[in-house]
């Protein structure tokens, strides 16, 4: 009808005319970004946190798609070496129903029940190598050389795992899907491994997330383990792991995570691992930012202790979002009345986790089980 814009055509001008950035963004990317709103986080409007909590584990355990079915553990051991205060074990398990995993266990030597920690190795897109990155292994001089060019670069030349193992903790580590005995992968070939999962139905951040918790739920299991005191530690993808699960399972009492936080909207920056595809894969949940961010998901682990550390010269994690980001969590804590069981520290440091850092997040690990 003459006169009737409503129904005139747009101009060939106002045709979007390009619809991808050079970072492989969609050009309406700033849109998308400012309809999230995180309606599963904590807000002034929560009155019940038992059920808050509840309800947003119940999303995230949804967004897995994952079925989560137990199996027995059915454990073996494959190899045994003494390493003066504790033993050093290569074990069998079933992770899943799916997979029987190979992992490496320290046991103190002593009475227990001990203390213990699921180790959560990184991701560092180096793959022959996975529980090895924190635990000194043997057998195998290819991959001990390769983890002690890794704890060189990362671990002032220290295995995380043994360190704690010498201070009477059960240590134990696995590998995620594609590293070391579950390999192999490659930085190209990860794309794929997702999208092979979606098209069977499932998930890669999400079965690396339900695997997770098993192995913490295996390590609660074993005799020598104080159920009471496990703790999830982890550095790079590893911190992301050990704070997903801990959000997801009652299992773990503590948790360390280093360099590994910030705010969605702070990484979705050029340049940054979370556009590139690749590593992003496994940590990403279809859907999880339409409910939660990823603070709000570590912030499903309180009132539980946390102690979570970034580096101000971390090139992969902004220092403004990650600030951001601690603060949504402490404010978590304080709903809880349990503020001084959360503590944020940012170091004068890269994307490691050195002699000095590991040090300080034993003490307060300790600290927490009472250990000193």
């Amino acid at each position: 009808m003459a006169g009737d814009n409503s129904l005139q055509k747009p101009s060939v001008t106002s045709i979007q005319r390009r619809g991808i950035t050079a970072d492989t963004l969609p050009v309406f990317a700033s849109s998308l970004k400012r309809s999230l709103t995180f309606p599963l986080g904590l807000s002034d409007q929560v009155t019940d946190l038992p059920q808050w909590k509840a309800n947003a584990r119940h999303k995230l355990w949804e967004l897995t798609l994952q079925k989560t079915v137990g199996i027995e553990f059915d454990p073996e051991i494959l190899s045994e070496i003494d390493r003066g205060r504790y033993v050093a074990r290569k074990i069998a398990f079933n992770l899943t129903v799916e997979s029987r995993v190979i992992a490496l266990l320290l046991i103190p030597k002593g009475k227990g029940p001990f203390p213990a920690a699921v180790y959560y190795h990184d991701h560092g897109s180096t793959f022959d190598i996975g529980k090895e990155k924190v635990i000194e292994s043997w057998g195998d001089e290819a991959r001990l050389q390769s983890s002690k060019t890794w704890a060189t670069k990362c671990f002032s030349g220290l295995y995380p795992g043994d360190e704690l193992a010498r201070r009477g903790y059960v240590v134990l580590a696995t590998d995620a899907l594609g590293w070391a005995d579950r390999g192999p992968l490659t930085y190209e070939a990860q794309q794929a491994l997702a999208a092979n999962l979606f098209n069977m139905g499932s998930s890669l951040a999400g079965l690396m997330a339900f695997e997770d918790t098993r192995a913490a739920e295996f390590l609660a299991s074993l005799p020598q383990v104080d159920a009471s005191r496990l703790a999830a530690v982890g550095f790079s993808m590893g911190a992301f792991r050990a704070w997903q699960a801990a959000a997801l399972s009652d299992t773990i009492k503590a948790t360390v995570a280093v360099n590994w936080m910030a705010t969605a909207d702070g990484l979705m920056e050029p340049g940054n691992n979370q556009l590139r595809g690749g590593s992003a894969w496994h940590m990403t949940h279809p859907g999880l930012m339409q409910y939660l961010d990823y603070p709000d998901v570590a912030s499903l682990a309180a009132p539980n202790p946390m102690l979570i550390f970034a580096g101000d010269k971390d090139a992969l994690f902004p220092n403004a979002s990650v600030k951001d980001a601690f603060e949504k969590m402490q404010r978590v804590w304080h709903a809880w009345d349990a503020p001084d069981r959360f503590e944020s520290k940012i170091w004068p440091s890269g994307h490691v986790f050195e002699a000095d850092q590991q040090n300080y997040a034993n003490d307060w690990l300790d600290r927490q089980f009472r250990c000193q």
